[in-house]
Formats: C-alpha cells, structure tokens, sequence
C-alpha cells in the first residue's frame, strides 16, 4: 500500500500574522500514527489541513483515498434523526420503499451495491455500544458523549481510506472510551490520531512528535515514545555538560592566551624603549610578534565561538517542559475537619444522594460515571449555581470550581488581571510573583486570556483559583484533561501536589486520577451516587 498522505513544503499562517508552518515535508503511511506535541504546536491545524478545512499558504497536501475528520469538538444538530446523523437516510427509505413494493429506478440508483447499509450501521452501533440508540431517534435525545460516537460510527460506515481523529475520547466517559479503544485497534487502514489519552496512544503503531514546526518520527507506542525520549534527552544534557566544559576551557586559554601576549607586548616595548637591538631588528621583531599575537587570538577566539555553537545546540536538544512548583501553605485542611455536608439531596435531572455523605480532611475524591449521569450537575449544585430540587448542601471551608469550559476567565483582561480578581487584595507585584510560579513570567502575564492556547487557558483559570483569596481548602475540577497535552498534564499534577486542602475531580482519565492521588471513588450511576472500592473502578471501566 503506498504512502496515504504526503505533505510538502508546508506553509500555513494565521490571520493574525502568526506562522504555524514554514516548509513542513511529512508523510503518513499505512498504520496508527499518534501525533503529540505541545498544546499550540499546530497538531489540530496539520489535521485541519490534511481533511482540506483549511486552505495552506504554500505547497501541498496529498492523500491518496477518501479521509474520514472526526474534528475536536463535535457538534451535530439536534433535529437530526440517527439515520441522517450516519448519512444513510436516503439509502435506508429507498430500501424500505423497495420492501414495500415500490420499484422506482430511482430507488435502486440511491441503493446502489449497498443493500447491507441498515444492518451494517446497527453492527457499527453495537460495536460502539449504541446498541440501544435507534436509527429513527433524534440527536437531541443522546449525550454530548455519544454523539462523538455517533460521528465516528459514520465516520466507520463510509470505509475511509484514511481516518483522522482529533482528541476523540474528550466528553466519553470510561465505558465508551473502552469501545473506541476497540475500533482504533481494529482499524485496518490508515489513522493519524492526536490526543491526550495515554491509553489510546498505547494502541499506535508510531509516535509522531510535532516541535517547533518540525516532526520527528519514534517507532512504537506512546509508553515506547516516552522511553526513547528519556534516553535522548539523558544524552542531550550530557552533551550539556561536556559543552559547557569545554566552553569554560576555550574561555581560560583565550584568557590565559592573551596574558601571554599581554606579556610579551610588555617587553617587546621595553626592549624598544631601551634601544637594546638595531632598529631595524626590533621592527621585524615587533611586526612578527603582532601577526603571531594576531593568528593566536583568532585561533582562541574561533575555537571559543566554536564551543559556543555547540553549546548552543546542545541546549537545544534539552526540551524546556517547566513544571509548576507552587507554594500553597493556606489551602491546606487539618485531618478530620469537616468540608463538605450532602444531606438528602435530590438534583435536577433526577440524580441523587440518599441519606448523608461528608468530605473531612485534605481528601481527594474521583467522581466518574457515564456520560450524562449528572456529575457536572451535582458539582454546580455543591457551589450554589444550581439549587437543588431538595435536601442540603452545606460547604464549611472557602470553595472554587473549575468547570470544563473555563468560563472563570475574562478573555479581554490578561493573565495578572485576571488573577488580580479573585484576589483583590494582593499587590501587582505578588501577583506577578506567584504568577511565575505558575510560568507566566514577565510579558507572558500580560497576554490577554483570549489570545492563550488551551494549556496555557487552563494554566491560567488553574492559577486564578488556586491563587485566589480567601485560599480554596476544597478545590473541584471537572474532566480538568480535556484537550490537555501530556505536558500540560503533568504541569497540572505537579501543581496539584502542592495543594493541601480537598479534591472533587470528576472525570474519566483513569491514569490521570491515579497520579494524583485518590483516596475515595465515587461512582454516579443509575441516579445514585454511591462509594465505590479502586478494584470496582477497574472492573466498571
């Protein structure tokens, strides 16, 4: 099978002026390509490009066979039927107008070789686990989760040559993750797939990392990925330090190189000045003595530009992935204390909490359950934005809430405005200074919060309500990992270390909520929510 998509010489620019690709040559062959790199390296872009939903500056993008784009965030009209959603509407009514009798040549012409279509597109749903979704229901009437499944069971249906997925397993929770899992690792064609998912990019073929407009090509599976690249850069920071050694080295001979002349210059002039030679050995003398002082400090200074350069790319190859180390002695939370009273509490939509559940102590609690059970629900009742239908929730320490869509910032003021909000008594220079920590360093802090890209987006909404005042002793976070890449994943475990106070994520990276610590799991099913044991949350994903 030849090379499916073949990119050269690449050049794409935002409106603003702002270059994302400058000569990109890549090729993707048959296979799972997982495609990784930074949030704002271009990935969503590059996928863009190659499905043709964006136009390049300059030169090409070829692919061979058809391309089936399941973009990051789906949305699908509400008033379409099932059927019309998987783009078999008309084959399916010719074929039901053919099995009532009605032999039009148009009906025949619409059926083509596709007598299969209504059968194979139940099988596709089953696979998925929309078994229980008709093909005459609407869009309207499934969750935001399933719908994604939807567009990628049209996707299937249709037999692309090539499938492009960009973030599919955002908004699924962890039983619909396990059946696109499924269909990627039975996909027989060729897949370029950007995520987030450590356990999605367990199952490709081949790591493709986009840095710096560039990609370069690892062999394996993401856990294979990783190991290589700690081994490079292992060689990359020792290639550091010999270069640093050396550049010391160059810069004391130069120095030591031009006492020597120094010297020498010193007692060329005092032979001159004593007149102790003819004259016109002394000026062959002083002449030869300048063009060998001349070629030695040209030499050092070469070799020193030299081990400079090399310094220079050294430092290049050492990836510059900074973490967040954060100070936070206010948020912690004494063992024992109470945070978090839910008595009788009944939801809108239905869910629930019989009897009484309490959070005491720096807990860190994982909320999980299907798509549409009501956990981002139950968390905006817990902070007072929604009511409940009854019962009571009582919060006893100061609260914050991080929602999916990290509506906490304004996007026309910048980063230390924004933060200067939520803690009103702070100097600017304070907030500068824990901003840092967060690595908004100087001019950074003055980005508009419209302008970040989605890691620096949540960096930024998780500084403001970490930072903020009164502190936060309960932090909630709901599905915090959604478009995050895995530096920026990291950035937000190693921030969370830092907190002491207690933790509701609700969410259905199952590896993220490992990392981070998880004393309790709670499970949101069937309208109950009910503690489960971490053996439970194996068996129920």
């Amino acid at each position: 099978m030849p090379t499916s998509i073949t990119v050269t010489s690449l050049a794409f620019t935002w409106p603003d002026g702002t270059p994302v690709f400058e000569g990109l040559d890549v090729a993707f062959g048959p296979g799972r390509t997982g495609l990784v790199g930074v949030n704002g390296s271009g990935k969503s872009t590059l996928l863009k490009l190659i499905a043709g939903e964006l136009a390049p500056a300059d030169g090409t993008v070829r692919v061979a066979g058809e391309v089936g784009y399941l973009p990051q965030n789906v949305t699908l009209d509400t008033t379409l039927r099932v059927d019309e959603a998987l783009g078999i509407a008309d084959r399916r009514a010719a074929l039901h107008a053919i099995e009532a009798g009605d032999v039009s040549e148009a009906h025949f012409e619409t059926v083509g070789d596709d007598w299969d279509v209504e059968e194979r597109a139940l099988a596709t749903l089953g696979e998925l686990g929309l078994g229980h979704v008709g093909l005459d229901r609407t869009i309207g009437e499934v969750s935001g989760g399933e719908s994604v499944l939807l567009r990628l069971a049209s996707l299937l249906l249709r037999r692309p040559d090539v499938l492009l997925l960009d973030e599919p397993t955002n908004n699924l929770d962890l039983y619909a993750r396990r059946r696109l899992y499924a269909a990627v690792e039975s996909w027989p064609g060729v897949m370029v797939v950007v995520s987030h998912d450590r356990e999605l990019l367990d199952l490709v073929d081949q790591i493709a990392d986009l840095r710096s407009g560039e990609i370069t090509w690892y062999g394996g599976n993401y856990s294979d990925y990783e190991e290589a690249l700690a081994i490079e850069q292992d060689a990359a920071e020792r290639m550091v330090r010999v270069a640093e050694a050396d550049f010391r080295k160059q810069k004391r001979e130069l120095a030591d190189a031009q006492m020597k002349l120094a010297r020498r210059k010193r007692y060329g002039q005092k032979m001159w000045d004593q007149k102790r030679e003819p004259k016109i050995v002394m000026g062959a003398r002083k002449r030869a003595a300048q063009e060998s002082a001349g070629k030695h400090r040209i030499m050092h200074e070469e070799k020193l530009a030299e081990a400079r350069e090399r310094l220079d790319e050294a430092a290049e190859a050492v990836r510059d992935d900074d973490e967040i180390r954060v100070d936070l002695p206010y948020t912690a939370v004494p063992p024992g204390r109470n945070v978090l009273t839910l008595l009788d509490l009944r939801l809108r939509y239905g869910a629930r909490v019989d009897g009484g559940f309490d959070l005491r102590g720096p807990e860190r609690v994982a909320l999980i359950g299907r798509n549409g059970a009501g956990k981002t629900t139950l968390l905006r009742t817990i902070t007072g934005e929604l009511a409940p239908e009854s019962g009571e929730v009582t919060a006893h320490v100061p609260l914050r809430f991080l929602p999916q869509r990290l509506d906490v910032l304004d996007g026309e003021l910048t980063v230390a405005e924004n933060v200067a909000r939520f803690a009103p008594g702070a100097t600017n220079n304070r907030v500068r200074a824990r901003l840092a920590r967060f690595l908004f360093r100087g001019a950074r802090a003055d980005q508009k919060a419209a302008t970040l890209s989605g890691g620096e987006r949540f960096r930024a909404a998780l500084a403001a309500l970490m930072l903020a005042e009164p502190a936060p002793q309960l932090l909630m976070l709901d599905e915090p990992t959604n478009n995050l890449d895995m530096a920026s994943v990291r950035q937000l475990t190693t921030a969370l270390e830092s907190y002491e106070g207690a933790l509701i994520v609700a969410s259905h990276d199952l590896p993220f909520l490992e990392s981070i610590g998880i004393t309790r799991w709670l499970l949101l099913e069937d309208g109950e929510l009910k503690e489960i044991t971490p053996e439970a949350v194996g068996f129920s994903a």
